[in-house]
């Protein structure tokens, strides 16, 4: 069963940097599309970055160019390096994996406040 474990949120202030880290098991994650989501309060959930088995990337308008997703292979893990924070990145972080379906980790907090 494809598990994921999200860690590295936390309180940051404006201009600061975080590193999430997305812990796969149960597959061998680096063939398939893995990427990440957040949820801000009172809002919908949105697409923050995505990365592909060839390790080509997307991400979302808001965050290109602070944010930068990459993977490691030999951990199994998947990593959002945000930099630039602004306190209109709060929200839940949440990553996932795509095989025959999506399946989501339980979310970290990343509050940027001062």
């Amino acid at each position: 069963q494809v598990q994921l474990v999200e860690s590295g949120g936390g309180l940051v202030q404006p201009g600061g940097s975080l590193r999430l880290s997305c812990a796969a098991s149960g597959t061998d994650f680096r063939a398939y599309v893995m990427g990440w989501h957040r949820q801000a309060p009172g809002k919908q959930r949105e697409f923050v970055a995505v990365i592909n088995g060839a390790s080509s990337t997307n991400y979302a308008a808001s965050v290109k160019g602070r944010f930068a997703i990459y993977r490691d292979g030999a951990k199994n893990t998947v990593y959002l390096q945000m930099n630039l924070l602004e306190p209109e990145d709060t929200a839940i972080y949440y990553c996932y994996i795509y095989t025959t379906k999506r399946y989501w980790g339980q979310g970290t907090q990343v509050t940027v406040s001062s």
